[in-house]
């Protein structure tokens, strides 16, 4: 009826099926586990959350950058600021100019021989003279106020960056701890699953239960030790992910408390939108732009307004480094000077610099406008989030112990002849999937909490 090459083949076919059937079951120690500290390095550290965050902002680069930025605009801020005080210098020159071999009768300090340059006094010329000046100038006092806003702008846009670092800092750190407990999950489904197999190994020998019953669990042992491998490498790799934010070497072997216990419930909605209005950095660094944009306004107008330079001037211009000259003339003196600049003609550039600044003003406007709303919405959505997440955490418990319950009762039917493989397997199913959602639940809520809290400046 069959052809030689296909007995051959369905044979071997055969063959290869009862060995898959029939092969021992792999224990959990074969599997690839996490790497531990050896006994030789000193105990891991147990990190708390605060200390994650510590030790982040201290070595994102990101976040080194803003910081950057913002004490680089404080730097600008006072340099400003000091354009609009008093200035002083002390300069001293000596010249030497060929004479010319006239000789002045009339010269102040006697029979002098005069210089060949015109505009030198005499053939040697010391000056030894303090400057003090002043700049009034309206449009100084604009680019003042607008990079003072600038800062505040920068540093707002820092305190963005902090909680933009924070926001990953608790996304990472929780996430270390879901998959830690999604691989403990995953061992005690597969140490469920080596029981099962054992108990249909026991029954099929007292012919208690089918073969069916042993292929059925022991598929079911084969697929939880894959998952648990799986999960063992998600745990690592989320390990490795936190690592990297907070050492130098991502590999440095650390320790997490355990933070299954929520927070406290949550502040009414009417305090969190009022923290965020005051707090939130996303809006001071609008309001900042709008006003460093004002500011520019600002300071193109007064460029039409003229400006005033104030110079006073004292020390000694004269052929001799000394308070007097040898006939008895006082060398020590003083000169003042006021200088006025009116802006007469530009071809229209401060007009332009105006109508620039105006478009500058309502962009800035708009971006202020967009980041109340975006908070609005933001705010809501978080709340929510929060409040929905840590109301589900009770109700994934009340389904884990559920699932519990009846995968011990399943077990008991089984047992007792009442029950089939595939209803324990289902249960084991059923347990292993209510405690990762119970995992994931506890990850939502904590990051949903964490989320909200950065929207408000408490972290």
């Amino acid at each position: 009826m069959f052809s030689a090459g296909l007995r051959v083949r369905l044979a071997a076919l055969i063959a290869a099926g009862a060995a898959i059937v029939c092969a021992p079951p792999v224990s959990a120690d074969s599997l690839p586990q996490a790497p531990q500290p050896t006994a030789a390095n000193s105990p891991a550290p147990a990190i708390t959350l605060m200390q994650a965050m510590a030790l982040a902002i201290r070595n994102d680069p990101a976040f080194a950058a803003a910081s950057a930025t913002a004490g680089s605009a404080r730097l600008d801020a006072a340099i400003s600021r000091n354009a609009l005080l008093p200035n002083a210098s002390a300069s001293g020159v000596y010249t030497y100019t060929q004479p010319s071999g006239f000789i002045a009768d009339n010269a102040p300090y006697g029979l002098r021989v005069l210089p060949i340059f015109v505009a030198n006094d005499s053939i040697h010329e010391y000056w030894a003279q303090l400057l003090v000046n002043q700049t009034i100038s309206l449009p100084n006092i604009a680019a003042w106020r607008r990079s003072r806003a600038a800062a505040s702008q920068a540093s707002a846009d820092l305190g963005s960056a902090r909680r933009d670092l924070l926001v990953r800092v608790v996304a990472a750190y929780y996430g270390v701890i879901d998959t830690a407990e999604k691989a403990a999950v995953a061992q005690r489904a597969l140490n469920e699953a080596q029981s099962f197999t054992d108990l249909t190994r026991k029954l099929e020998k007292g012919r208690e239960v089918a073969h069916a019953d042993v292929v059925k669990a022991d598929l079911s042992l084969q697929q939880r030790q894959r998952d648990f491998a799986d999960a063992t490498l998600a745990a690592e790799k989320a390990r490795l992910d936190l690592g990297v934010l907070l050492f130098p070497d991502p590999r440095t072997p650390y320790t997490l408390p355990d933070q299954n216990q929520l927070p406290g419930p949550l502040p009414d909605e009417a305090t969190v939108q009022t923290d965020a209005a005051h707090n939130n950095p996303d809006l001071r660094s609008a309001l900042s732009a709008l006003k460093a944009a004002q500011s520019e306004v600002w300071a193109s107008r007064l460029a039409y307004l003229p400006t005033i330079g104030l110079n006073y001037t004292y020390g000694i211009n004269a052929p001799e480094l000394a308070a007097n000259a040898p006939g008895g003339v006082r060398n020590l003196g003083y000169s003042a000077s006021v200088t006025i600049n009116m802006p007469v003609w530009d071809w229209f550039s401060t007009q332009d610099k105006v109508r620039q600044s105006e478009l500058h003003a309502k962009a800035a406007q708009a971006a202020l406008t967009n980041t109340q709303r975006l908070l609005i919405a933001q705010l809501d959505e978080d709340y929510n989030d929060a409040r929905v997440a840590a109301a589900q955490v009770s109700s994934l418990q009340a389904s884990v112990d559920t699932a519990r319950e009846s995968l011990r009762l399943t077990r008991l039917r089984y047992s007792a002849g009442e029950a089939l493989a595939l209803e324990v397997v289902d249960a084991e199913n059923s347990l292993a999937q209510a405690e990762s959602a119970l995992a994931d639940g506890r990850l939502r809520a904590q990051v949903a909490r964490a989320n909200l809290q950065t929207l408000t400046g408490v972290l």
